[in-house]
């Protein structure tokens, strides 16, 4: 089979692929296809594309998919289908290698990717230019990202109406369209202060004027523009770390709950279904503490 050069191609080759090699029913052909959507979206949101995605950046899929609060059937049915598709991928020399060989639907606990510490997130607002227009804008929605917690779809959403500055709030319409308020930091809101003079001297296109966050086509800012910032940002601040959008909400939830925040208030300003879900970040917590101890405890010490 000659290589197919578009990824719908792709994947209309691998449902050919599950139908008549594979010899799937139906139904689980269709299962294995809604598997792969989730893959899909995530690419979207990370700005990674599907070919060129790494084991690394494949581990924090599966945050993603804990963060969706898919359970570890749901999320060991998706792996399973993902890890299908690239083994197809592999066999039609689509891609080099096969980035899922060693990935595991991880216990909880172990589904976090990197989390920065609070030096690492001043030192990449610290290495934005704020001395120009996009400088200020992006200061703003990374500090929102961090502040508040949101996913990276949430902020690029964020319009004039659901902004309090006076009360430091903002409002957050997530997933399924359920709406939560999440309290503003006072850096967060003189950010967004600095930010609103030269955002009102842009003028949108048509259907963008509630926007807050325009870019340079005078369109709402995209994801995958978010996620090429932060990855600029981390390489000019020196930071090593895979890091995405995300990574700035999951720093969020673990900085809160390491200086002593209710789970139960994380839960509300995550905006997760579950509290289950939030739990992840007990077990991060733990982990990060055993590392302390086996690091500064005399007993550890050789």
């Amino acid at each position: 089979m000659s290589r197919p050069n578009d990824l719908s191609e792709i994947i209309d080759d691998y449902r050919q692929y599950l139908l008549l090699e594979r010899n799937l029913s139906s139904n689980t052909l269709e299962s294995y296809l809604n598997d792969l959507q989730h893959l899909l979206e995530y690419s979207n949101e990370c700005g990674a594309p599907v070919l060129e995605m790494t084991y690394q950046v494949l581990e924090q899929f599966l945050a993603y998919l804990a963060d969706l609060g898919l359970g570890q059937r749901s999320m060991s049915r998706v792996v399973s289908g993902v890890k299908s598709f690239y083994r197809f991928l592999e066999i039609e020399k689509i891609v080099p290698d096969n980035p899922t060989l060693l990935l595991e639907t991880p216990s909880i606990g172990r589904t976090l990717p990197e989390v920065l510490t609070v030096e690492e997130v001043d030192a990449i607002l610290g290495a934005i230019d704020t001395s120009t227009p996009n400088g200020v804008r992006d200061a703003a929605l990374l500090e929102l990202l961090y502040s508040c917690g949101l996913r990276v779809s949430e902020a690029c959403g964020i319009t004039f109406s659901q902004l309090f500055l006076d009360e430091g709030y903002v409002r957050v319409i997530g997933k399924g369209s359920k709406e939560r308020l999440v309290p503003m930091s006072p850096t967060c809101v003189i950010r967004i202060e600095d930010y609103l003079p030269i955002r009102h001297e842009i003028t949108p296109k048509p259907g963008y004027a509630d926007y807050l966050f325009i870019s340079r086509n005078r369109v709402a800012i995209s994801r995958q523009m978010v996620f090429l910032t932060i990855k600029k940002l981390a390489v000019e601040a020196g930071i090593t770390k895979e890091i995405s959008p995300h990574t700035f909400r999951h720093s969020f939830a673990t900085h809160l709950l390491e200086g002593g925040a209710n789970l139960q208030a994380i839960r509300d300003m995550l905006g997760h279904a579950s509290i289950s879900t939030t739990e992840l970040y007990t077990h991060i917590d733990r982990s990060r503490l055993r590392e302390e101890i086996l690091q500064h405890h005399p007993r550890n010490i050789r």
